[in-house]
């Protein structure tokens, strides 16, 4: 039983893995895309809502023509 244990050796397979390196510039050049895809969502989002808040007003109560009085031109 000895004699088995001797001859089956373990198989070590040997893989070449290259040194790891960190890319500032791709970290860099990715933070800015995203803030850029976020700021424009923002934009985007912000007029949506702003749209649909002036929208919802004008529906609400139509506004009468300027005149003198709505000025205050007078007021003094």
């Amino acid at each position: 039983m000895r004699l088995l244990q001797e001859v089956q050796e373990p198989v070590i397979t040997w893989i070449k893995v290259e040194k790891p390196t960190f890319d500032l510039v791709g970290v860099v050049l990715g933070s800015f895309k995203l803030a850029g895809i976020l700021l424009a969502g923002a934009l985007l989002f912000g007029v949506a809502v702003g749209a649909a808040l002036v929208l919802a007003q004008r529906r609400r109560s139509p506004v009468p023509p300027l005149d003198d009085v709505s000025l205050h031109l007078d007021s003094h």
